[in-house]
């Protein structure tokens, strides 16, 4: 089967997928099922790929009439009777994954001495325009722009915003203690904040500056200020911490800022709400590139968790259910891990080749 671009989806046997048959489906499923209730009423749109949404969502309204819970062998069954595995093969090689999660740090609603730093929601102002026909005095690829009596014109950056462009509105939805902390958040696109009284508070991803995402990461590596394979999280971290004084310029090159809407956290078992409209879930949900991958559709990974959490096999079914500035490329994905320190842990070293499969809805189900 071909595709658009310099990627093709090519068919193979679920035999044919090396760890297949030991994988949990039961907990695929639930994943899956998440998808399946909203796609069933919300048809996903087909991306370049050509995974059929219309076809995902006949599919999702079979699982949506069938139980939340089902036995591992009744799981693998539908997935295996409703679904062809193809396997994505780039001319870029390799399929790529990294990983995130869902920070959780102690926050106030109001400032003081400790909560200085401040997460904001969207002003009215600022809109999302369309990306491929975007209006006059704006650069092709931006989605949010500010709406004057004029017309639209380039929102405020990261830079302009942390030195007080939108001081005084009002828009401050909760206050971290640390800059680096409200960073990565942004990169993250959501938080549990910890609160003084011990409540949860959820923040998620609302709008964007409109700016292009510029990696610290990358940035520091061009200074060569961090080694080649050296870029994570935690190194990231460690580097603003020991050059205080260079913080604000490395930070300021991601012109990208985030704004956010709260949200309860009502099951403290999943995450965020994202980009598919469903509740994340740690280890079966997969960030995609949302111009080439129609969400909610299943895919089978098989890469390796980093060194440091002992290099083992990763081998499951997860579910296209969000997508990111940074997840560009058919076979490219980005692992939810979860929320707090342990999934940051892990998520902040991911960065590991393996094999993407895609599984498409069959005609003849």
């Amino acid at each position: 089967m071909s595709t658009e671009g310099n990627a093709r989806l090519v068919p193979l046997p679920f035999g044919a997928i090396e760890g297949w048959q030991d994988d949990d489906h039961a907990a695929a499923w639930r994943a899956y099922r998440l998808s399946a209730v909203y796609a069933a009423a919300n048809e996903p749109k087909t991306r370049s790929l050509g995974i059929d949404g219309t076809a995902l969502a006949r599919i999702a309204r079979i699982a949506a009439a069938m139980p939340a819970e089902i036995v591992a062998g009744e799981a693998r069954t539908f997935f295996e009777t409703h679904f062809q595995p193809m396997r994505v093969a780039s001319a870029a090689g390799n399929g790529f994954f990294t990983g995130f999660y869902e920070p959780e740090v102690a926050a106030s609603r109001h400032p003081d001495e400790t909560f200085r730093v401040p997460l904001l929601g969207p002003p009215a102002e600022l809109v999302e325009v369309d990306e491929q026909a975007p209006p006059p005095g704006l650069e092709p690829g931006m989605r949010f722009a500010r709406r004057t009596t004029a017309g639209f014109e380039p929102f405020f950056d990261r830079g302009e915003i942390e030195r007080g462009a939108l001081d005084g509105r009002g828009l401050e939805l909760a206050y971290v203690a640390d800059r680096v902390d409200a960073l990565f958040i942004h990169i993250q696109g959501a938080a549990r904040l910890r609160m003084p009284d011990g409540a949860l508070l959820r923040v998620t991803y609302a709008a964007k500056s409109g700016h292009a995402y510029t990696s610290v990461g990358k940035v520091l590596l061009d200074r060569q200020e961090l080694p080649k394979g050296g870029v994570s999280m935690q190194t990231i971290r460690a580097w603003l911490a020991e050059h205080p004084d260079q913080a604000s310029e490395v930070i300021w090159q991601n012109r990208s800022y985030i704004f956010f809407r709260e949200a309860p956290v009502i099951d403290p078992e999943l995450g965020p709400i994202a980009a598919a409209k469903v509740p994340l879930t740690a280890g079966r949900s997969l960030a995609v590139d949302r111009t080439l991958h129609t969400f909610h559709a299943p895919i089978w990974i098989d890469t390796r968790l980093p060194a440091a959490e002992g290099g083992v096999t990763y081998r499951r079914l997860m579910m296209a259910q969000d997508t990111g500035s940074a997840i560009l490329g058919p076979a490219r994905g980005d692992i939810f891990f979860g929320s707090g320190d342990e999934a940051g842990r892990i998520a902040g070293r991911m960065q590991a080749a393996g094999d993407f499969v895609v599984l498409a809805p069959r005609s003849d189900p």
